[in-house]
């Protein structure tokens, strides 16, 4: 694999710590940013000589700005537009994953208490493979 750059939007400490520690698992070398929430990470990845990461994960409840309004200013952002961004969050509604799907969400993950499940779907996630159950596909 790569180096992998990952970047966390998330406003729960918990749900960031094990984010990090199943990165870990998948391998030691992907390298992890986060914000706390979209505007903190917007103005993070919207500064001049960020490392642009591979992939965004982005939490949809969260205080100040949604997941849907970030998603929208990401698209919209000439160097950011063509990340991959992944909706990682607790909802599991229709609408929400409609939504995202819409805006230009590559996946839809609901954050699984299952350790080893989060392990499975980030392997497969960062090797290309074939995706488990949890994650749903953009058409």
């Amino acid at each position: 694999m790569n180096k992998i750059t990952c970047f966390l939007v998330d406003d729960d400490p918990d749900d960031r710590d094990l984010f990090g520690m199943a990165l870990k698992d998948v391998d030691e070398s992907i390298e992890l940013m986060h914000a706390e929430n979209c505007v903190e990470a917007l103005k993070i990845l919207k500064a001049d000589n960020v490392k642009i990461p591979d992939f965004i994960f982005l939490d949809l409840n969260m205080p100040f700005m949604n997941g849907k309004e970030c998603l929208d200013e990401l698209k919209k952002t000439a160097h950011l537009k063509d990340i991959p961004v992944i909706i990682y969050s607790t909802s599991s509604y229709a609408k929400d994953l409609e939504d995202t799907r819409k805006k230009g969400a590559t996946h839809f993950l609901s954050k699984t208490s299952n350790f080893d499940d989060l392990i499975k779907i980030l392997m497969a996630l960062f090797r290309k493979e074939p995706l488990p159950f949890s994650l749903t596909y953009r058409n």
